[in-house]
């Protein structure tokens, strides 16, 4: 498994956030699954939720990158946000199920007001091929209604975790591309972010030659599929992080996967479920935005649910100490090429080893938020 430093601990997948699953009772619900970093192990189903919860990983962050130097360029200005730009928050997760069951415990209001309240992804994990359009369409239907914009993260790719702990997803690459023709009927007509499948560039390496040429094609088909299924989709792709590969080495896997092209992509995103500074994820991905090239339209999604105190010196990754929750998820950054700060990992979420791997942890949560 490479040295890792973005990490994704899924309910049969998934960066910690929302996993869109059915329930025991045959509701399309959203369920919390947590995220992680490097080493993956399976981890144990989530109490309702019917798929399995498994965690895979990435690089280590390296000290040792050296920021590359910035091609000369003009940055654009941010583009406009749409008068819609409040972001949904989901009526499902772990964490609410907690506040609502704890209501006199005294890291409640902490814990609700500075996490709870906050919107977040919703992980579509598992491959049901019979229910992921209606699972899609039961998260964008409700933040339609509110008049919000979903973030929903399609994460099913074969091979996903290079065959480590969070493999899974759908058996072939010709049942993804079906997977993702569904995925994208649940989509409805309004504005919506997603986040298309973390850690499948950055962390391909794994895959010979003429699986990652496979892989990045059915990666660049799934953004033109979304995008055309509804044109007010952004689909945003892996960047990996600030800490992982160089931006010209990421810009290069990205451009043949897709993410150069206005037909299926509008940029990247970077740091899921890490803990790398925003200020560094800004700079790294502005270079990869200028080394990828490309319209000057695309721009670049952040992380930033854990991130407050940046990543940690020694490169710990399963919830490590000393971290707090970062910027407040928002599609108005007011920085040049940076569409939003989000929360893909949903703070709180264990990697592991504040408790059982993608299980809410009152106890970490209430470090994250009050430190």
């Amino acid at each position: 498994m490479v040295a890792a430093a973005s990490v994704v601990v899924a309910v049969g997948t998934a960066t910690g956030m929302m996993s869109a699953l059915a329930d025991g009772h045959g509701a399309d619900e959203a369920r919390p699954r947590a995220t992680g970093s490097p080493r993956l192990e399976q981890l144990p189903v989530v109490p309702s939720a019917s798929a399995t919860v498994t965690k895979s990983a990435s690089p280590k962050p390296s000290s040792s990158r050296k920021p590359s130097p910035s091609p000369a360029r003009t940055v654009p200005e941010p583009r406009p946000t749409p008068a819609s730009a409040g972001l949904y928050r989901h009526p499902v997760s772990q964490v609410l199920d907690w506040v609502r069951a704890h209501p006199d415990d005294p890291r409640t209001p902490v814990i609700e007001s500075r996490i709870a309240d906050q919107p977040a992804a919703v992980w579509f994990a598992d491959f049901t091929p019979s229910t992921i359009a209606s699972r899609v369409r039961a998260v964008t239907s409700g933040a339609a209604a509110q008049g919000r914009v979903p973030v929903v993260v399609p994460y099913a790719i074969p091979e996903r975790d290079c065959g480590g702990a969070s493999q899974g997803g759908a058996p072939d690459l010709d049942a993804y591309d079906d997977w993702i023709d569904d995925f994208a009927d649940g989509l409805g007509t309004g504005e919506v972010v997603v986040v298309l499948e973390p850690d499948s560039i950055a962390q391909s390496a794994c895959l010979s030659d003429d699986e990652r040429a496979d892989r990045f094609a059915s990666l660049a088909r799934a953004g033109r599929v979304l995008k055309a299924a509804d044109p007010k989709a952004r689909v945003y792709y892996d960047a990996g992080h600030s800490g992982w590969n160089e931006p010209a080495e990421q810009a290069s896997l990205l451009k043949r996967a897709g993410a150069a092209s206005a037909a299926s992509s509008d940029g990247i995103f970077s740091n899921v479920s890490n803990f790398q500074a925003t200020a560094d994820e800004i700079a790294y991905d502005r270079d990869v935005l200028a080394a990828l090239g490309g319209p000057a339209s695309l721009g670049a999604v952040i992380d930033t649910s854990r991130n407050g105190n940046g990543a940690p010196a020694d490169g710990q990754w399963c919830d490590p100490a000393g971290r707090k929750i970062g910027r407040a998820p928002t599609l108005a950054t007011g920085q040049a090429r940076i569409d939003a700060y989000l929360w893909v990992k949903l703070p709180g979420e264990s990697d592991g080893c504040k408790g059982s791997p993608g299980t809410f942890s009152p106890s970490y949560a209430y470090a994250l938020a009050s430190s």
